[in-house]
């Protein structure tokens, strides 16, 4: 028997004895995000995962883009013997994966919501059990470590339940425990804010394009310059205004530009997306 069959063998023995500790179902685009980040801190092995899609025809090519982690339809047969349940579909069909999954969890499985506008107490119905269940808000940012994720506890979830969550979710950025009451709002503010920024970010690089900037160059300088403000922003705790005032000078060249920006509304039409966005958030359950 050759060496690199020797090894191969070993290989499955090992993900065979090992022991399961999320199943992810829906990996859309967060649910894959969330699960490659988790891989690529160590927080799981590939073995000690299980994930869902819709639909089969993708599950071999996803199973290798995330390093060898079985993907398959099954939502009960993943949920089998995990700890951690981690649902990532969209809030339209959660109440229909929750019916499916209920009779295949363990009483204390801990299950962790992603889907924007579902309640916990919605979960917990649908369920049928006194069960700990944590929902969470996480951003695309995550992908690179530096995700923004907002969560609450359920009516079971004890203070591990909330725990566990935040530590799995502070692996890929910041974590922070909130008031359910908050959650559309935050659904707008930081898990569509990204998008948003990507509109500004994409504005200040064709802005610098038109006054003669290189296309590379000016998409890193303006991806430098947000970046390091919202670091600044972070790190000191100042007032954002403290921190514009800063860098604006009587008479000088900033101010310029800030006149431009009140002239066309930014701010305005800032707050306005993030309204726009709650109220959207808000409604997606009813329709």
């Amino acid at each position: 028997m050759s060496s690199s069959t020797t090894q191969t063998q070993t290989t499955h023995e090992t993900r065979a004895k090992a022991a399961k500790k999320i199943a992810v179902l829906g990996c859309g685009k967060m649910g894959t995000i969330l699960l490659e980040s988790f891989l690529e801190r160590k927080i799981v092995a590939p073995e000690e995962v299980a994930a869902t899609i819709q639909h089969g025809d993708r599950s071999a090519e996803l199973a290798r883009e995330l390093g060898g982690v079985p993907v398959g339809t099954d939502n009960r047969a993943a949920v089998a013997d995990a700890p951690i349940v981690l649902l990532g579909v969209k809030p339209q069909v959660l109440g229909q994966l929750l019916d499916e999954i209920a009779p295949a969890l363990a009483p204390s499985t801990l299950v962790i919501s992603i889907a924007a506008s579902t309640t916990t107490s919605f979960i917990q119905q649908k369920l049928g059990k006194d069960m700990p269940v944590v929902r969470a808000m996480p951003n695309t940012p995550a992908m690179v470590g530096a995700g923004m994720t907002a969560i609450c506890p359920g009516p079971a979830a004890k203070p591990e339940h909330l725990e566990t969550a935040k530590h799995l979710f502070e692996s890929v950025g910041r974590a922070l425990i909130v008031d359910e009451k908050h959650m559309d709002a935050i659904t707008a503010l930081s898990a569509s804010g990204p998008a948003f920024v990507f509109v500004i970010l994409e504005s200040l690089a064709e802005a610098g394009v038109k006054v003669g900037l290189p296309r590379e160059m000016a998409t890193t300088l303006a991806a430098q310059t947000l970046f390091g403000s919202a670091q600044l922003a972070l790190e000191t705790g100042h007032h954002p205004a403290l921190l514009k005032d800063a860098v604006t000078t009587p008479a000088g060249c900033t101010i310029e530009g800030l006149m431009e920006l009140e002239k066309g509304g930014l701010r305005v039409t800032l707050m306005n997306a993030v309204i726009k966005t709650t109220q959207r958030a808000r409604e997606l359950m009813t329709g």
